[in-house]
């Protein structure tokens, strides 16, 4: 039976000779952005610098109370946000403080809503970037529709760069990966230079992204 347009050009790929035969794959790859020092205070201050450098926010609270200032100040005069569950929130006293003020927090999918309050997976010194996946109470709306996105961390949550958060991943059998529908890593507010070369930020997502860093 003759082969089939599709068959044919299989086949010929298949019967291709492999380019670079005899070269071994590397054990250890160095990675995309080095780091000077990986202890703790050393990848928060690198974070910091680096999220600044790409336009975001960054707090450093020392309270639970200065913590919930944070919040109301960029909510200003809003009475809904966007928002994780909020035990998926590393922040606790957020429900309360959202309450006390008369904010709901809603549900994604209303575009009015301006303020969008996440929490993280992790935070990666190297490059200022927060790694966020999506799942049960994890929704992708307040990072990726509201126009100002509110990050919570731990300090814990500083790793050193994106190599490092996946090795992590690969030791926990990509069970992250699989339970996930969808996993982000965010630079910064959403920005673009396609028209006459002139940065715009919030063209496709938040204009504005706010880092809250929580002690331990």
């Amino acid at each position: 039976m003759p082969m089939n347009s599709r068959e044919t050009i299989l086949s010929k790929l298949r019967s291709t000779p492999k380019p670079f035969p005899n070269v071994v794959a590397p054990t250890v790859y160095l990675p995309m952005s080095p780091l000077v020092g990986t202890e703790r205070a050393a990848l928060k201050a690198r974070f910091i610098r680096e999220a600044e450098l790409l336009s975001c926010r960054v707090y450093e609270p020392q309270s639970d109370d200065e913590a919930a200032q944070i919040v109301l100040d960029i909510l200003s005069d809003d009475e809904q946000v966007v928002a994780w569950d909020m035990e998926q929130i590393p922040f606790r006293p957020l429900a309360a403080t959202l309450y006390d003020r008369g904010i709901t927090a809603v549900v994604p999918g209303d575009p009015s809503v301006r303020v969008g309050i996440t929490g993280a997976d992790a935070a990666l010194a190297a490059t200022g970037s927060v790694v966020l996946s999506s799942g049960s109470g994890q929704y992708r709306g307040p990072s990726l529709l509201s126009a100002v996105h509110v990050v919570f961390i731990t300090q814990d949550l500083i790793l050193p760069h994106m190599e490092s958060w996946l090795s992590l991943q690969r030791q926990d059998n990509l069970e992250s990966f699989r339970e996930s529908s969808n996993i982000v890593v965010i630079s910064g507010p959403s920005r673009t230079a396609d028209i006459a070369m002139e940065l715009i930020l919030g063209m496709h997502g938040p204009r504005a992204v706010h880092i809250i860093i929580l002690s331990e």
